[in-house]
């Protein structure tokens, strides 16, 4: 099938496949004999897992670490389940940073009137913060 069919399949982008390939992510496409780009059901196979570990956010390095583990029979699960723990220990540390973000700015928005007064609680608290 063309690039445009495996998109169709994967559910990404034919710029997001070609980006693959090109980061060597995903193995390069057979060529026809016209030069356009031919995959396989093994390839959509792949391409899928590269979009469901993208939609959980693991990174690049961390996908290709877990197709790597996923197309080595040999492999512990061991190996499988500390990548994915770390990936969740950065999202759980994210999700610490986020929530303080939240406070801050629920903070800072309690605080400003949000009338026609030109005194702005949100400014005042943004140039104390920056200049400590």
């Amino acid at each position: 099938m063309n690039i445009g069919e495996a998109a169709r399949l994967s559910g990404l982008s034919a710029k997001m496949i070609r980006h693959y390939e090109q980061i060597k992510l995903l193995k390069p496409a057979v060529r026809s004999e016209a030069g356009y780009r031919q995959y396989d059901a093994q390839n959509i196979t792949v391409l899928k897992f590269i979009r469901q570990a993208r939609v959980l956010g693991f990174s690049i390095a961390q996908i290709d670490e877990l197709l790597s583990l996923w197309q080595d029979p040999a492999r512990s699960s061991r190996a499988v389940k500390q990548v994915a723990q770390q990936h969740l220990a950065a999202v759980e540390h994210k999700m610490q940073e986020l929530a303080a973000m939240q406070a801050t700015l629920q903070n800072m928005i309690s605080a400003c009137s949000g009338d026609e007064d030109s005194h702005c609680a949100i400014l005042e608290q943004l140039s104390q913060q920056s200049e400590a």
